[in-house]
């Protein structure tokens, strides 16, 4: 009976704040309808010009087809490489394009020729991605251009069909938004339990409780439960808002992403109650956890895969949470996984959440 009115002290005191259930609703909405925009990884609309030395119909006819690619906005075709180096360097251009004297003539009759691409890789990610989107255009133009040699037609060739899985139409959306439900609960059952006993020390009330016979684990699990709810709450009106704006639906079971969901928020909150019991400021409580978020949310895999990342930086990632969680809501989100197939996340957020919730009962200091 006493964790009965411990609950209802804390959801009182939680509903008393005018602003904290706003952020219930808030987050999910900032995070979910703006961030996938923001955090865009499609490219487009890279500024371009072109060098053209052989003013054939061909070399228009390239120009033509670079403006009409949604992936290049074509900014001028100028004479010499030092006009386009002055807009790149004013910021006007991020890539040039140089078609050499005969291009025409060399792509027609001798099957080939060279094109120089200088990109600006100031932004190594839009340099990258500019490359890859401008050989492909190349690469289809060419064809439509090359006449094919009898020798050709007798060379044997390798035709690959591609099929993507999962995600056919490669939108970066549907690989990004499961992972930024992540973010929504790192913030809410992070920030929210660290900020909790700190309050309670700052405004006295602590002391109130250290000289009841409530105990430790009644104590921490009343601070416990109304962050998982929250966290749940905030979570379910991120699905809810991923369908109505993206029309994103789990294929596999929502259940499994709830449960998985429960092992996370035990872990958020656990360190958040031990960051807390910690500090003795609320700024010292905000800043630590600050930290630790921060980490959690680079390392997760939300913006770079895992995989990709050195063998150090790898190591570091197994001991985060939101690593498991991120892959976890993109299995079940695109591939339509079970707790069975998610066995090696299963075992780690149990064991943090084991973990960090004894060490959060095992740090709170009651004097009785």
């Amino acid at each position: 009976m006493v964790i009965k009115y411990l609950l209802e002290k804390e959801f009182k005191q939680f509903f008393r704040n005018k602003f904290m259930p706003k952020l219930v609703i808030l987050f999910p909405v900032m995070i979910i309808a703006l961030m996938p925009w923001a955090t865009t990884l499609d490219i487009k609309n890279i500024n371009t010009v072109i060098v053209d030395h052989d003013v054939s119909s061909v070399s228009k006819e390239l120009a033509e087809t670079v403006n009409a690619s949604s992936y290049f906005k074509l900014r001028d075709v100028v004479d010499s490489y030092e006009e386009a180096m002055t807009l790149v360097e004013f910021g006007d251009a991020d890539l040039i394009v140089e078609i050499p004297a005969g291009f025409g003539d060399d792509l027609t009759r001798a099957g080939g020729s060279d094109i120089l691409a200088a990109i600006n890789t100031v932004n190594s990610t839009k340099g990258v991605l500019g490359q890859a989107y401008l050989q492909s255009l190349l690469q289809e133009f060419s064809a439509r251009h090359v006449a094919a040699s009898s020798a050709a037609a007798l060379s044997p060739s390798v035709n690959i069909s591609v099929k993507n899985m999962y995600n056919p139409l490669l939108d970066y959306k549907y690989t990004m938004i499961p992972g930024l439900m992540m973010v929504i609960l790192v913030l809410l059952c992070g920030f929210l339990p660290a900020a909790n006993i700190v309050q309670e020390k700052e405004l006295g009330t602590i002391e109130q409780i250290n000289v009841t016979p409530v105990s430790k684990f009644t104590f921490i699990l009343a601070k416990l439960i109304p962050y998982w709810a929250i966290g749940l709450v905030a979570l379910s009106f991120g699905f809810f808002l991923s369908w109505i704006i993206f029309g994103m639906v789990p294929v596999g079971s929502v259940l499994t992403i709830y449960f998985f969901s429960c092992l996370f928020i035990l872990t958020m909150t656990g360190m958040g109650l031990i960051v807390s019991n910690k500090s003795s400021t609320m700024q010292q409580a905000v800043f630590v956890m600050l930290f630790f978020v921060m980490i959690f949310i680079m390392m997760s895999g939300l913006l770079t895969p895992v995989e990709s990342m050195p063998d150090w930086a790898q190591a570091i990632a197994a001991f985060t949470p939101t690593k498991y969680l991120v892959n976890v809501l993109k299995c079940v989100y695109l591939k339509g996984s079970t707790v069975a197939d998610l066995k090696t996340d299963l075992i780690a957020l149990s064991v943090m959440a084991v973990v960090l919730n004894t060490w959060a009962i095992l740090s709170y200091r009651k004097n009785n």
